[in-house]
């Protein structure tokens, strides 16, 4: 017989919690084998009624953890939802993302590209000029060439174009994130459907990632272009959610405390 579960990342659980917590239940002896950190074969009432909610009450903890309150309002996506391999020497590149509207009546959902683009000689300094639905690159190398309040819609609702290669050389680094408006309330990825995001640079596609490992954020970093000493850009691709508004997150995304 074969037995599966499914992971509710709706409310921002990961099957690394599941698994974590299903150990912990265990060595709290909530499954056969008498006491604690015994061999176990199904469901069985712990000899210590307080036992699972000692084990249970590790989820939360979790959640805390992971939700950043450790470390500020940053805290990092699981490795396996985007690639990582490291890409030299881009020109130009595309940052799409997607998402499913708000149920009839209920306030729209509205996700929004956010660029930060800092200067080569402070690079985690305060960003030189942001790119995002209400201001524009004063140079015209980045540009939202398309932009949803609803994500109504077909294919991909924001899409974002990045041109690296006429890039001042002033400019060393830019950073790309994404954040929901909260203009009705905290909102965050694991309350919208369907959310995606991809970077590409022509047919070649630099990340993806559906937001699942930080569901519980209300915005994530999704990726850096760096430029090196011969003014080639390279990029990095990471997940960081936050937990903060629009505005907080823009001026944020940039700075070290969001690389951990």
């Amino acid at each position: 017989m074969s037995i599966g579960f499914g992971v509710d990342a709706y409310h921002g659980v990961s099957h690394g919690l599941v698994l974590e917590n299903t150990a912990a239940l265990e060595r709290a002896g909530a499954y056969p084998g008498g006491e604690a950190g015994g061999p176990s074969n199904g469901p069985n009432p712990p000899s210590d009624p307080g036992a699972v909610g000692s084990a249970a009450g590790s989820v939360h903890d979790r959640v805390s953890r992971v939700s950043g309150d450790e470390n500020g309002p940053w805290a990092v996506g699981g490795e396996g939802s985007f690639l990582s391999t490291p890409n030299k020497d881009i020109e130009k590149v595309e940052v799409r993302v997607k998402w499913d509207p708000s149920p009839h009546g209920a306030p729209a959902n509205d996700l929004d590209i956010i660029a930060a683009t800092y200067p080569a000689d402070d690079p985690y300094g305060a960003p030189a000029y942001l790119v995002h639905f209400d201001s524009r690159s004063p140079d015209g190398t980045i540009t939202l060439n398309r932009d949803s309040r609803t994500g109504q819609g077909f294919g991909f609702d924001e899409v974002m174009t990045i041109e690296l290669n006429r890039l001042a050389e002033r400019y060393g680094r830019v950073v790309v994130g994404v954040a929901i408006q909260q203009r009705d309330g905290h909102k965050t990825f694991g309350a919208i459907g369907s959310t995606a995001m991809e970077i590409a640079e022509g047919y070649t596609k630099l990340a993806a990632n559906d937001f699942s490992d930080v569901a519980w954020a209300t915005a994530a970093v999704v990726g850096e272009f760096t430029r090196d000493g011969s003014g080639s850009w390279g990029f990095r691709s990471a997940v960081r959610g936050y937990d903060g508004d629009a505005d907080s997150f823009a001026a944020a995304m940039g700075s070290r405390a969001a690389e951990g």
